[in-house]
């Protein structure tokens, strides 16, 4: 797909089935993120690639938690990147946004929706949040960016809403 068409034509995904999304496929986006630019190169953020369905539903629910609502935030998406990034870097906020566009554009090419899912600094910075890293060998002082829900699109792929006027200032 060519690169301003997949920019164009990229949406948030709030519907997937459940299948499972190749390693392979999910491999490729999480490398679209590494190459995110970053503040100085320092390469603030982590990765975190869950297809653990228990460790998926764990997050889903503490998610669910902070809003204070009950469902699937995740949306039945079986793949989820936690992004998290470490706060000793100054950029590190506009850091991880970065790594999650590339993410999400990544997924769109290769033929799979995805959506930005917030409230990942609540569930990082709660005891439970910090256990998980914990458990998964991660140390330092990290702060959740986002979680990008990944999978297969279930119904079809929305349509783009007309972009506002003046988006654009031009200063010529």
């Amino acid at each position: 797909m060519e690169l301003f068409e997949t920019i164009k034509t990229r949406r948030s995904i709030r519907s997937f089935s459940d299948r499972p999304v190749p390693a392979e496929l999910a491999d490729k986006i999480a490398e679209a993120g590494t190459y995110a630019a970053t503040g100085m190169n320092m390469q603030s953020p982590l990765i975190i690639e869950i297809s653990d369905k228990t460790l998926r539903d764990r997050l889903s629910k503490m998610n669910a938690a902070v809003m204070g609502r009950d469902g699937d935030p995740f949306y039945g998406a079986p793949l989820v990147f936690a992004v998290i990034a470490d706060k000793n870097a100054p950029t590190h906020v506009y850091d991880g946004s970065l790594v999650i566009g590339n993410m999400m554009l990544a997924a769109h090419a290769l033929g799979l929706g995805s959506c930005w899912i917030h409230r990942a600094k609540e569930e990082f910075e709660s005891g439970e949040g910090k256990e998980i890293l914990r458990s998964l060998g991660i140390t330092g002082d990290y702060e959740g960016i986002g979680h990008l829900v990944v999978g297969y699109i279930e119904g079809e792929l929305p349509e783009a809403r007309p972009r506002k006027d003046g988006y654009v200032v031009k200063v010529r």
